[in-house]
């Protein structure tokens, strides 16, 4: 029997926010017997441990899309309509990044 999605899901996010920022470290040939993959993910901090098979990782924080970032092609979110109304994405809170706003 299958999980439900939302088990699933909870699994997910669970998961996603404890990700660790990780490193590569290319060790050689000698590890294709022991691994699948030639290198070994080492923790980005020294303090943490390395993660297991069924961590989630990440090599690059996510860039801050509330500020402006041209090479990235990031206009930010300064001066856009939001909706005062919601919870989501488009709701003033989350898009005007907790710098406050004004309503018209």
């Amino acid at each position: 029997r299958l999980p439900s999605f939302r088990d699933v899901g909870n699994n997910l996010k669970d998961r996603f926010d404890g990700a660790s920022r990780v490193l590569v470290n290319n060790q050689g040939s000698y590890l294709r017997y022991k691994r699948k993959y030639r290198f070994q993910l080492k923790p980005y901090n020294p303090e943490h441990k390395p993660p297991s098979a069924r961590d989630l990782v990440y090599f690059e924080p996510s860039p801050d899309y509330c500020l402006p970032n041209p090479k990235l092609g990031i206009e930010g979110t300064r001066g856009r309509t939001c909706n005062d109304t919601s919870i989501g994405v488009d709701g003033c809170d989350l898009m005007c990044c907790n710098r406050g706003y004004t309503t018209q």
